[in-house]
């Protein structure tokens, strides 16, 4: 959180309600919902919520809308998100009145092996340079959601980040920011000085930003087609690039690529059905956290108490214990799904949990089948009631640095997160999709669309899920001041890219400005270890429908964005 809104939420405190940004009791005082008759966006950034809903007023559908912004978002936040990472989305299709998933993730290079990390010494895969960076699958998820839902054509989808990439745009103020503390750590890396700074330097806030080999880039998209990024003069520009540089991905693995349609999974939560992706994605985390809570009063605790607090918590150990021995690519490791959302699986682990003591030490359950893996989001809806749900991104900001001459973007270094051992679900094997960290969400009632929303940042996404669905749906928040609210984050030694799956020191639990001092203290007599940091609580963006017609918007208020409709 930036100073100036942590100093606001300091203000907060003395109404344990209250969302971290209020400066008073009154139910007005938060930033207030967006509300239109029509149409609605919510990105990270206001060019491309505009974008956005110049899309859908010229016609577009909201999977129009959803690949206008991502593509202008890849411009415009490159400290996110670009056309070398991956994308995941959930849409809502008012035609056939259901949810479809898909999985935009890409592999590990084929020519790149276990034994190869192992002759160059490596216990764990870099976080930057060639050897993390994975096929980027963003570009394909376009084309299919297109296919199926898309109403213009991809050119004209693709013309507004065209122009802004040759025309320029300002920089926002917490993209510099970040775009500042990057150039550092990637200005080792061949093509990224050269594209991505002014001088050496990142652009500053205000400061105009062109990127015309991006724009280059995306007109052969939209000229060419899918194939032109993955099998044409890009590919191949990818793959010598590598070649040249020490790295492993190839045309090939490009010229491989395929995404996969998958069916999202739920769980009913006080009358919601929830649902997420399945595995290599982390979003059935959000569903356990989801199960574990639901049989505690928690609007009898009320919002930052030390028992909403400590339940959640504790809620998250076991569900991350779960994660990081189960949630791998299913084509090498299936995970029993069905059994770790399911309500039964919920009571046997919630016995774990004490109302009096934090757990320090969490094994992973066994789940059985019952007969025997920084990120920008945007959501999307448009007249005819199409909602989208869509996240994506590079990994650890602006990605592995590797920047090809004249592409005008990064690739990914979502590679980073496989796990060098052979027998682990989330190890390192060649043409393998690794554990993804960004996730979609969606919630219906009564089998109808009522929200489609997100929460930017690792391993805080379903933790960031749970905390936006239990402010409204056990603490009376309304969309605006469910994302304004102080938020929570466990980190815990149980990762998917760790050589355990077991937590034995308990954690480290952050706390936003804005809880209170006798929480603080409570949580600490119970046995946690309370930390504050300003900064890794997420961003959030959200579209719910209105009961009385129309959509309402909500964007994060920690950082660039914007709601907006018509």
């Amino acid at each position: 959180m930036r100073p100036v809104l942590a100093a606001c939420a300091a203000l907060a405190i003395a109404l344990p309600t209250a969302a971290a940004d209020r400066i008073t009791g009154k139910a007005f005082a938060t930033r207030s919902e967006v509300l239109a008759p029509h149409a609605m966006a919510a990105t990270s950034h206001p060019l491309a919520t505009q974008v956005a809903l110049d899309t859908m007023r010229a016609g577009g559908t909201a999977v129009d809308a959803a690949i206008a912004a991502n593509a202008a978002l890849g411009l415009m936040e490159p400290t996110g998100n670009g056309i070398g990472g991956d994308l995941f989305a959930i849409v809502w299709d008012p035609k056939t009145r259901r949810l479809y998933g898909y999985d935009g993730s890409g592999r590990s290079p084929r020519s790149l092996t276990l034994a190869e990390f192992e002759r160059r010494g490596l216990t764990d895969i870099p976080s930057h340079g060639p050897l993390p960076v994975t096929v980027p699958g963003a570009v394909d998820g376009w084309f299919a959601l297109h296919g199926r839902f898309g109403r213009r054509t991809m050119a004209d989808n693709l013309a507004p980040a065209i122009r802004y990439a040759r025309e320029g745009h300002p920089v926002h103020e917490v993209i510099a920011y970040y775009w500042d503390r990057s150039v550092p750590r990637l200005s080792q890396w061949p093509g990224f000085t050269e594209q991505f700074t002014i001088d050496g330097r990142a652009p500053r806030k205000g400061e105009t930003w062109r990127n015309p080999n991006l724009a280059n880039t995306l007109q052969a998209i939209a000229d060419g087609g899918r194939d032109a990024f993955y099998k044409g003069a890009i590919a191949r520009t990818i793959g010598d690039y590598f070649a040249a540089n020490d790295g492993f991905l190839s045309y090939e693995d490009l010229a491989a690529h395929t995404g996969n349609w998958v069916e999202p999974v739920s769980t009913n939560y006080r009358g919601v059905d929830v649902w997420e992706l399945p595995p290599s994605g982390q979003g059935i985390a959000a569903l356990q956290i989801l199960n574990l809570l639901e049989p505690y009063d928690l609007a009898s605790y009320g919002f930052g108490s030390p028992e909403h607090v400590h339940l959640f918590t504790e809620a998250k150990k076991l569900a991350f214990a779960d994660r990081a021995r189960w949630y791998a690519d299913p084509a090498f490791h299936p995970a029993p799904v069905e059994r770790l959302i399911s309500k039964d699986y919920a009571r046997e682990r919630g016995q774990l949990i004490s109302m009096d003591r934090a757990l320090r030490e969490v094994q992973p359950g066994t789940p059985r089948q019952l007969d025997e893996g920084d990120t920008i989001y945007l959501t999307t809806a448009d007249a005819d009631g199409m909602m989208v749900s869509l996240i994506q991104s590079n990994y650890r900001g602006m990605g592995s640095g590797m920047a090809p001459p004249g592409l005008g973007f990064i690739l990914q270094d979502r590679g980073e997160q496989f796990v060098l051992k052979a027998d682990h679900p989330n190890g390192y094997a060649p043409g393998k999709r690794p554990f993804h960290t960004i996730i979609p969400a969606f919630a219906t009632k009564d089998g109808e669309p009522w929200l489609s929303f997100g929460v930017m940042g690792g391993a805080m996404q379903p933790q960031g899920h749970v905390q936006i669905l239990i402010n409204m749906l056990d603490f009376g928040m309304n969309l605006q001041e469910a994302g304004d609210a102080p938020r929570i984050q466990h980190d815990g030694s149980t990762e998917p890219t760790g050589q355990n799956t077991a937590m034995t020191d308990g954690g480290e639990l952050d706390l936003e400005s804005g809880f209170s001092y006798e929480t603080v203290r409570a949580l600490m007599m119970k046995g946690h270890s309370v930390r504050f940091s300003h900064g890794p609580y997420g961003g959030y963006q959200a579209i719910m429908k209105n009961p009385h017609g129309g959509w309402i918007g909500a964007s994060e208020s920690r950082k660039d964005g914007q709601a907006a409709g018509y």
